[in-house]
């Protein structure tokens, strides 16, 4: 199982990174998630976007979902014409209504869903190509699932955007890997159940028992390295901070 960090920033792109969007890739399949602004374009250093099987998106945040339009855009009008399969597209309920409003033109909900199957995202387990995939209710102002997907004796969780909450740990327990993220910074006047800091991601991974923990979704304004630093304070093992391009090979 291979994971590639393809776009990190947090609530908005960066100047050196797009925001949300992580490769998950095992046995020949792929899957994206969450393809936020930007993402597209970074996403084709290392999938050509008709080869990505599924698509995760973790909720309706535009830093989450919103290449989506241009995704559509890429596979509709390239030259050797729309691909012959439909891309499985889990997202919360209303993820097909909000692509249509935000792609903006009176045909999109008939179109979008010829090249795009939209499903709701179970919440438990599911079958997804090789993976078992689990997802589970993260504490978000807005319907956000996290992910975890299993395959081979390896397994690779996801928080999508979270405050603390039990479901994370639950989520993410005994996985070679966390990806968690850490959009506040530690000592600030936080609002509650919106976004973890560094020490609550450190904090879920330690109680978690994962192998491994990267910390991301830190915004341009904050500091990555901050972020990680805060987290490995409260977890012992391998602490990264994401950035671009950085993989890892479960």
């Amino acid at each position: 199982m291979r994971l590639t960090v393809v776009g990190c920033s947090g609530s908005a792109p960066g100047p050196d990174s797009a925001a949300s969007c992580y490769l998950v890739e095992h046995d020949g399949y792929r899957v994206v998630m969450d393809l936020g602004n930007g993402a597209i374009g970074t996403l084709q250093r290392y999938v050509d976007v008709e080869d990505v099987d599924a698509l995760f998106v973790s909720h309706l945040h535009t830093d989450h979902f919103i290449d989506l339009c241009a995704l559509y855009v890429a596979l509709k009008y390239r030259p050797q014409g729309p691909p012959a399969r439909s891309l499985p597209v889990y997202g919360p309920p209303g993820t097909l209504a909000r692509v249509t409003a935000a792609y903006g033109t009176p045909d999109a909900d008939e179109n979008l869903p010829v090249l795009f199957d939209f499903r709701t995202v179970p919440t438990g387990s599911f079958e997804l190509g090789p993976f078992r995939a689990t997802s589970a209710r993260m504490a978000h102002p807005v319907p956000c699932h996290g992910l975890r997907l299993d395959a081979d004796g390896h397994a690779v969780a996801y928080s999508g955007d979270t405050g603390p909450t039990p479901a994370l740990v639950d989520l993410a327990r005994g996985a070679d890997l966390l990806l968690a993220e850490a959009s506040f910074r530690d000592g600030d006047a936080n609002p509650p159940a919106l976004h973890l800091t560094g020490a609550e991601a450190g904090e879920h991974a330690a109680r978690a028992g994962v192998g491994q923990l990267v910390v991301t979704h830190v915004p341009p304004w904050f500091d990555r390295e901050r972020a990680k630093a805060a987290a490995a304070e409260r977890f012992a093992g391998p602490t990264q901070a994401a950035t671009p391009g950085l993989t890892v090979d479960l």
